[in-house]
C-alpha cells in the first residue's frame, strides 16, 4: 500500500492528566510503529469546550497525530480507538491528497503566469522591484468605508 498522510483528532476527557495523554500516545505509537507507519507530529491542544455536551463532559483534551501510513493502519486505529473508554470522539482525516490538489493548482498558476510574461516580451520570472510592493499601506490612505463627520459622534 502507498503511505499516506493523515490527520487524527482525538478527545478525552477533561479529567485526563498529562500522563495520561503520554500513555495513549505511547499505545498508538506502538501500533504505528508495529505496522510500518510513522508519527510525524503530535500537538496536545489542551482542554477546550467541546461543541455540544458528550457523555456529560462540556469539555475535553484535544489531541493532534499528524501520521504517514496506509490505510489498513488507519483502520486499525480507527477501531482501537473505537474501543477505548478513555476516548470520547476520534477523527481520522486524509490530508495529502489536498495537498496534491494545492501543489498542482500553484504549479498551474506559476506556468500560466510565465507564458503571459513570455507573450508580453518579458522574462518568464519576476525581476527584483519589479510589480507590487508587499509593503503594508498606511491606515491614512486606506479608506475604511465610513462617512463620520465631525458631528457626528459614537
Amino acid at each position: 500500500m502507498a503511505n499516506r498522510q493523515y490527520e487524527l483528532v482525538y478527545i478525552l476527557p477533561p479529567d485526563t492528566t498529562e500522563d495520561q495523554v503520554g500513555e495513549l500516545h505511547g499505545q498508538l505509537d506502538a501500533v504505528v510503529s508495529r505496522m510500518n507507519g510513522q508519527i510525524e507530529k503530535t500537538e496536545n491542544w489542551g482542554r477546550r469546550k467541546l461543541a455540544y455536551e458528550i457523555g456529560h463532559n462540556k469539555e475535553g483534551v484535544y489531541v493532534l497525530e499528524t501520521i504517514n501510513g496506509s490505510g489498513d493502519l488507519m483502520k486499525e486505529l480507527d477501531r482501537r480507538l473505537r474501543v477505548m473508554d478513555q476516548v470520547v470522539r476520534h477523527l481520522v482525516v486524509r490530508v495529502d491528497q489536498e495537498k496534491k490538489v494545492v501543489d498542482r493548482t500553484r504549479s498551474k498558476r506559476q506556468a500560466d503566469s510565465e507564458r503571459r510574461r513570455v507573450k508580453r516580451g518579458l522574462p518568464p520570472q519576476r525581476q527584483p522591484g519589479e510589480g507590487r510592493s508587499r509593503e503594508p499601506e498606511d491606515e491614512d490612505t486606506v479608506y475604511s468605508g465610513l462617512d463620520i463627520g465631525p458631528d457626528e459622534g459614537v
